[in-house]
Protein backbone atom coordinates (compact mmCIF):
# COMPACT_ATOMS: atom_id res chain seq x y z
CA UNK A 1 0.00 0.00 0.00
CA UNK A 2 1.57 3.33 -1.08
CA UNK A 3 1.09 6.95 1.43
CA UNK A 4 -1.91 7.63 -0.85
CA UNK A 5 -4.01 4.47 -0.14
CA UNK A 6 -6.44 4.29 2.44
CA UNK A 7 -7.15 0.91 4.65
CA UNK A 8 -10.77 0.89 4.22
CA UNK A 9 -11.77 -2.95 4.76
CA UNK A 10 -10.13 -5.61 6.84
CA UNK A 11 -9.98 -8.97 5.72
CA UNK A 12 -8.16 -11.81 7.30
CA UNK A 13 -7.40 -15.84 6.08
CA UNK A 14 -6.72 -18.84 7.77
CA UNK A 15 -5.82 -21.89 6.19
CA UNK A 16 -5.05 -25.66 7.23
CA UNK A 17 -4.76 -29.36 5.98
CA UNK A 18 -7.40 -32.30 6.38
CA UNK A 19 -6.50 -35.49 5.84
CA UNK A 20 -9.66 -36.52 4.32
CA UNK A 21 -11.03 -35.75 0.67
CA UNK A 22 -12.77 -32.65 -0.31
CA UNK A 23 -16.12 -34.14 -0.21
CA UNK A 24 -15.85 -35.71 3.54
CA UNK A 25 -14.28 -32.56 4.80
CA UNK A 26 -16.95 -30.39 2.65
CA UNK A 27 -19.66 -32.52 4.57
CA UNK A 28 -17.79 -31.85 7.78
CA UNK A 29 -18.93 -28.27 7.62
CA UNK A 30 -22.16 -28.50 5.47
CA UNK A 31 -23.57 -30.66 7.57
CA UNK A 32 -26.00 -29.56 10.95
CA UNK A 33 -25.80 -32.63 12.57
CA UNK A 34 -21.22 -33.05 12.31
CA UNK A 35 -20.68 -28.82 13.05
CA UNK A 36 -22.67 -29.11 15.81
CA UNK A 37 -20.43 -31.93 17.12
CA UNK A 38 -16.92 -29.83 17.00
CA UNK A 39 -18.08 -26.12 16.10
CA UNK A 40 -20.85 -24.46 17.22
CA UNK A 41 -21.23 -25.68 20.69
CA UNK A 42 -24.59 -24.95 21.20
CA UNK A 43 -25.75 -26.65 18.24
CA UNK A 44 -26.58 -25.55 13.97
CA UNK A 45 -30.34 -26.09 12.02
CA UNK A 46 -30.35 -26.01 8.97
CA UNK A 47 -27.69 -27.39 6.30
CA UNK A 48 -25.26 -25.07 4.28
CA UNK A 49 -27.11 -25.13 0.78
CA UNK A 50 -27.22 -21.96 -1.06
CA UNK A 51 -30.28 -19.65 -0.50
CA UNK A 52 -30.70 -20.99 3.10
CA UNK A 53 -31.20 -19.36 6.49
CA UNK A 54 -29.67 -21.51 9.29
CA UNK A 55 -28.83 -20.65 12.75
CA UNK A 56 -25.77 -21.26 14.94
CA UNK A 57 -25.76 -21.05 18.82
CA UNK A 58 -22.15 -21.03 20.61
CA UNK A 59 -21.70 -22.14 24.54
CA UNK A 60 -19.12 -18.92 24.87
CA UNK A 61 -22.02 -16.42 23.31
CA UNK A 62 -24.91 -17.83 23.76
CA UNK A 63 -28.07 -17.47 21.58
CA UNK A 64 -28.60 -18.22 17.84
CA UNK A 65 -26.62 -16.24 15.09
CA UNK A 66 -28.75 -16.05 11.88
CA UNK A 67 -26.00 -17.64 8.90
CA UNK A 68 -27.40 -16.87 5.19
CA UNK A 69 -25.73 -19.39 2.79
CA UNK A 70 -25.16 -16.83 -0.36
CA UNK A 71 -23.05 -19.79 -2.28
CA UNK A 72 -22.49 -24.11 -1.86
CA UNK A 73 -20.86 -26.02 -4.81
CA UNK A 74 -20.30 -29.06 -3.44
CA UNK A 75 -17.74 -30.83 -2.66
CA UNK A 76 -15.16 -27.36 -3.17
CA UNK A 77 -16.83 -23.57 -2.02
CA UNK A 78 -19.60 -22.66 0.81
CA UNK A 79 -20.20 -18.45 1.06
CA UNK A 80 -21.90 -17.52 4.07
CA UNK A 81 -23.28 -14.21 5.21
CA UNK A 82 -24.05 -13.49 9.19
CA UNK A 83 -23.83 -10.46 11.44
CA UNK A 84 -20.77 -8.72 12.61
CA UNK A 85 -20.19 -5.34 14.45
CA UNK A 86 -18.11 -2.36 13.13
CA UNK A 87 -18.25 -3.37 9.70
CA UNK A 88 -17.21 -1.20 6.75
CA UNK A 89 -20.32 -0.28 4.97
CA UNK A 90 -22.59 -0.73 8.44
CA UNK A 91 -24.50 -3.27 7.49
CA UNK A 92 -23.81 -5.38 10.11
CA UNK A 93 -22.70 -8.53 8.32
CA UNK A 94 -19.62 -9.82 7.56
CA UNK A 95 -18.58 -12.57 4.24
CA UNK A 96 -17.22 -15.89 5.10
CA UNK A 97 -16.12 -17.74 2.24
CA UNK A 98 -14.71 -21.14 2.76
CA UNK A 99 -12.92 -22.87 -0.15
CA UNK A 100 -11.65 -26.63 -0.20
CA UNK A 101 -9.01 -27.67 -2.53
CA UNK A 102 -7.80 -31.32 -3.21
CA UNK A 103 -4.44 -32.21 -2.15
CA UNK A 104 -2.73 -35.65 -3.08
CA UNK A 105 -5.06 -37.17 -5.09
CA UNK A 106 -8.07 -35.99 -2.67
CA UNK A 107 -7.12 -38.09 0.00
CA UNK A 108 -6.24 -34.41 1.55
CA UNK A 109 -8.13 -31.20 1.76
CA UNK A 110 -7.00 -27.91 1.79
CA UNK A 111 -9.24 -25.84 3.44
CA UNK A 112 -9.08 -21.83 3.68
CA UNK A 113 -11.45 -19.51 5.14
CA UNK A 114 -11.42 -16.12 4.43
CA UNK A 115 -13.87 -13.10 6.36
CA UNK A 116 -14.07 -9.53 5.18
CA UNK A 117 -16.15 -6.60 5.77
CA UNK A 118 -14.45 -5.28 9.00
CA UNK A 119 -14.44 -1.63 9.51
CA UNK A 120 -10.37 -0.18 9.20
CA UNK A 121 -11.46 1.09 12.84
CA UNK A 122 -10.31 -0.10 16.31
CA UNK A 123 -13.65 -1.91 16.79
CA UNK A 124 -13.19 -3.31 13.50
CA UNK A 125 -10.28 -4.89 14.31
CA UNK A 126 -11.08 -6.12 17.69
CA UNK A 127 -13.89 -8.12 15.91
CA UNK A 128 -12.16 -9.49 13.19
CA UNK A 129 -9.69 -10.46 15.07
CA UNK A 130 -11.96 -12.03 17.58
CA UNK A 131 -13.47 -13.67 14.53
CA UNK A 132 -9.86 -15.10 13.32
CA UNK A 133 -9.31 -16.42 16.53
CA UNK A 134 -12.21 -18.38 16.21
CA UNK A 135 -12.65 -19.62 12.23
CA UNK A 136 -8.63 -20.82 13.38
CA UNK A 137 -10.19 -22.90 16.40
CA UNK A 138 -12.89 -24.36 14.03
CA UNK A 139 -10.20 -25.49 11.39
CA UNK A 140 -8.48 -27.22 14.55
CA UNK A 141 -11.71 -28.39 15.68
CA UNK A 142 -12.69 -29.65 12.46
CA UNK A 143 -9.24 -31.90 11.92
CA UNK A 144 -9.88 -33.38 14.98
CA UNK A 145 -13.04 -34.33 14.25
CA UNK A 146 -12.97 -35.58 10.76
CA UNK A 147 -9.19 -37.32 11.25
CA UNK A 148 -9.67 -38.78 14.37
CA UNK A 149 -14.08 -38.26 15.39
CA UNK A 150 -12.52 -35.91 18.29
CA UNK A 151 -14.27 -32.93 19.96
CA UNK A 152 -11.93 -30.51 20.60
CA UNK A 153 -14.00 -27.81 22.27
CA UNK A 154 -16.18 -30.42 23.97
CA UNK A 155 -16.30 -28.70 27.53
CA UNK A 156 -13.44 -25.74 26.36
CA UNK A 157 -15.77 -22.61 25.85
CA UNK A 158 -17.50 -21.25 29.64
CA UNK A 159 -21.10 -19.58 29.03
CA UNK A 160 -20.21 -16.39 29.38
CA UNK A 161 -23.58 -15.38 31.24
CA UNK A 162 -23.61 -17.95 33.11
CA UNK A 163 -23.25 -17.04 36.98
Amino acid sequence: MNETQQLTELTFTVSGRIARPCRVTYEAVADPAQLSRYFTTGGARGRLEAGQEVTWDFADFPGRFPVTVVEAVPPRRIVIEWGGEATADGSGRTRTTFELEPLDGDTATLVTITESAWSATPDGARNAFGNCEGWTGMLAALKAWVEHGINLRDGFYVDRNAG
